[in-house]
């Protein structure tokens, strides 16, 4: 496997749980991703008063996993019966860029048209772009749990 294959992973993958830092205490959430090219993994906020903005400007290292839960993971109830196998997941760590890019932000408007809904425009402050340009990332799979991780690094 390779970037290629991360790429792809994550834009079939709409959500991210991303964990951030907040002091010594770490924090997740799950955050659509916005896509994935060989650039790195992009993400919108939309708003520069949110936690999660402040983490990441405290401590720009993060860590990400894509679940993409498949028929066993679907209707498993836990307890009930052993799953068989579990969906693949990608884990993704790095550190976040913040992107102040006008003809991206006018991407993101397109892309997301709920963003006009909002009233914002490709200057509106509260349109925060950032993504994980430089990092490493591993499939993980049930089957292949116990096995070394095989990191792929990613970026410059």
């Amino acid at each position: 496997m390779d970037f290629k294959d991360c790429i792809k992973f994550a834009n079939e993958t709409p959500l991210c749980y991303l964990s951030t830092v907040d002091g010594d205490q770490p924090r997740v959430r799950p955050l659509g991703i916005w896509f994935a090219d060989n650039s790195g993994f992009y993400f919108l906020i939309v708003s520069g008063k949110k936690d999660m903005y402040h983490q990441l400007q405290a401590n720009n290292k993060v860590e990400g996993c894509f679940f993409q839960p498949g028929e066993a993971a679907v209707h498993h109830e836990y307890g009930k019966k052993p799953l068989e196998s579990v969906s693949p997941m990608m884990r993704v760590a790095g550190k976040v860029e913040f992107v102040d890019d006008p003809e991206l932000k006018k991407k993101a408007l397109e892309d997301r048209p709920i963003l006009k809904k909002l009233g914002m425009t490709f200057d509106d402050p509260r349109l925060i772009i950032f993504r994980i340009a430089k990092g490493e990332a591993y499939f993980w799979t049930r089957e292949t749990s116990l096995e070394p991780k095989k990191f792929i690094k990613f970026g410059d």
